[in-house]
């Protein structure tokens, strides 16, 4: 997410930080510089000219000039700016004390407004409620078809009608819900290729009659200044409460996050960051300001740790790491909570140092894993819990019965001691410095 923007912004930010004094004209050449960085990352024009000119103020104060790490304090100025021009906090979804609480998607056709209705489905479960999903688009050929589609994969219910009015549908889903114990209905709207007032007129009707807690804007992220433009004529006729960003896991530029809520002054809600139906993340500015500037994203990090990780599993791994009865059955366990926190580049994107010119060119491989899983899972019980008793037979049927080499087999085996013998070390203290120096001991 934001790959190439932060790496520009790695680049211009090196060379202001490599100055050991700063002066205006090496201020005013970096903001020149950042000035284009927004620019070709699809920024709207406005936008940039101001955040340029905030920057600029800020950074010429005397504070700035006479400090020891001017270059530094500089990198915190656009933190703190970028984390204004995004929204000084994360704004939540709002319901009311009406039940059942509707939340309207809105936005253009191919906007993902179907998929992102069943992600913010499951995200709602997760948080205790007991979601309905409304077929409200009866123009797009086998979009009902879709939302059932999705309302399976998740375990949700759906609602659909044979009818061809959309303001009644999203009426009588609401009684339904009210009726089947729902306590929120997710209203999937019709979009259209681009705005017209039939469409927005429709969107008003439904608006009137179902008075919806939230009504969000749906925007692909990968279209830019074309979202933000499309998300002002909306808030126009709408007055929605936030916007979600889609496909934000392609090359998405940054223009769309960077600019829709200067532009329109509605918050971005969430970010949708995969296809599957689990990634969807909240939208925090200050995290995000961090992501692009290359700081990382400890706390996003730390929270999909805490969503994927059973506690209780967790502290029988501490006992068997203590007593050195780890085996190739918690190994495996670990790779499945792993893989749980979705791809590895994502994951390596959010610790602070792993961005821009760290992980240019490098391809982490989520398959590696997958191949992993397949040799452990080709071992019988036995040698899982006992490695040691894998032979060169033994090691030949598992390479036969995991689609692997033998060679992919042995490197994965001795992984696996290396990482007994680092715990070992571990719990002798002191000596795990000596084992690998330059690595904090207690990390």
């Amino acid at each position: 997410m934001f790959q190439d923007l932060t790496e520009k912004f790695d680049h211009v930010l090196r060379k202001l930080k490599g100055h050991g004094k700063l002066s205006e004209k090496n201020i005013s050449e970096t903001m020149r510089e950042i000035r284009r960085v927004l620019l070709e990352a699809d920024v709207n024009y406005k936008v940039v000219k101001n955040f340029i000119h905030d920057v600029e103020q800020r950074a010429l104060g005397q504070e700035v000039i006479k400090s020891i790490t001017p270059g530094q304090l500089v990198v915190k100025i656009i933190h703190d700016e970028l984390k204004k021009l995004m929204g000084d906090k994360n704004s939540h979804i709002n319901f009311s004390n009406k039940i059942p609480g509707a939340i309207m998607l809105v936005g253009l056709q191919g906007s993902g407004k179907t998929t992102l209705a069943g992600k913010l489905g499951l995200y709602l479960r997760k948080k205790g409620r007991n979601p309905l999903l409304v077929a409200a688009d009866v123009y797009r050929p086998a979009a009902i078809e879709q939302l059932k589609v999705v309302g399976r994969a998740i375990n949700l219910s759906t609602y659909s009608e044979e009818s061809k009015d959309p303001v009644a549908i999203c009426k009588n889903a609401i009684q339904y819900a009210r009726k089947n114990m729902k306590d929120t209905v997710i209203l999937d709207t019709a979009g259209r290729l681009h705005i017209d007032d039939e469409l927005m007129t429709e969107l008003e009707n439904i608006n009137k009659a179902v008075e919806p807690d939230e009504i969000l804007f749906v925007a692909d992220g990968m279209t830019g200044q074309d979202a933000v433009n499309t998300a002002k004529t909306f808030s126009e006729r709408l007055d929605f409460g936030g916007v979600v960003l889609t496909k934000m896991d392609g090359d998405a530029r940054g223009g769309a996050a960077l600019s829709i809520r200067a532009v329109t002054a509605k918050p971005i809600k969430f970010l949708s960051i995969g296809e599957k139906f689990d990634q969807l993340e909240v939208f925090h500015p200050e995290r995000m300001a961090s992501r692009i500037l290359g700081m990382g994203d400890v706390v996003s990090l730390v929270e999909k740790a805490q969503e994927t990780f059973d506690s209780e599993k967790a502290a029988k791994l501490e006992q068997k790491l203590i007593k050195q009865e780890f085996t190739f059955e918690d190994f495996l366990d670990q790779l499945q909570q792993i893989k749980k926190m979705g791809p590895l580049q994502d994951l390596l994107a959010m610790i602070p140092g792993m961005q821009g010119k760290a992980l240019k060119g490098i391809q982490v491989d989520d398959k590696a894993l997958i191949k992993v899983e397949a040799i452990i899972s080709s071992m019988t019980r036995r040698e899982r819990y006992a490695p040691r008793i894998l032979n060169g037979s033994r090691r030949k049927r598992i390479a036969l019965g995991s689609g692997t080499s033998v060679q992919e087999v042995n490197r994965v085996i001795n992984q696996f001691d290396t990482m007994r013998k680092m715990m070992k070390m571990m719990k002798k203290g002191g000596r795990m410095k000596q084992a690998m120096p330059g690595m904090p001991f207690g990390f």
